[in-house]
């Protein structure tokens, strides 16, 4: 996978809005992009996520990584780490508005 070391040399796109969705299913193995798109395509996932309560996260050079994996592919290895932080960022700052009382009990 090559990777764009700027925005400038990511394409013709590089100056228009992106947008990447993924989901992660624990079952899956790894997250996998299941909508992407620019311009008018990339408003429509944004407004979509929000519409249904899901988190957007802007972060361009991501996005730009992101936008080279297939539709419905897993990501690759070399962006689990930087995936993974987003994620594990993500299930904080979710714990934190379920009330306790109904936050799943852990054994120890």
């Amino acid at each position: 996978m090559n990777t764009p070391s700027s925005p400038a040399d990511a394409g013709p796109n590089a100056n228009r809005n992106a947008a990447v969705a993924i989901s992660y299913d624990e079952s899956d193995g790894a997250p996998r992009v299941v909508a992407k798109g620019y311009g008018q395509l990339a408003d429509t996932i944004v407004r979509a996520a929000e519409e249904n309560g899901l988190y957007v996260h802007e972060s361009r050079e991501l996005v730009g990584l992101l936008m080279q994996v297939d539709l419905d592919a897993h990501i690759p290895p070399q962006l689990y780490v930087a995936v993974a932080e987003l994620l594990a960022w993500l299930y904080r700052l979710e714990s934190r508005d379920i009330p306790q009382a109904a936050r799943p009990e852990i054994s120890t």
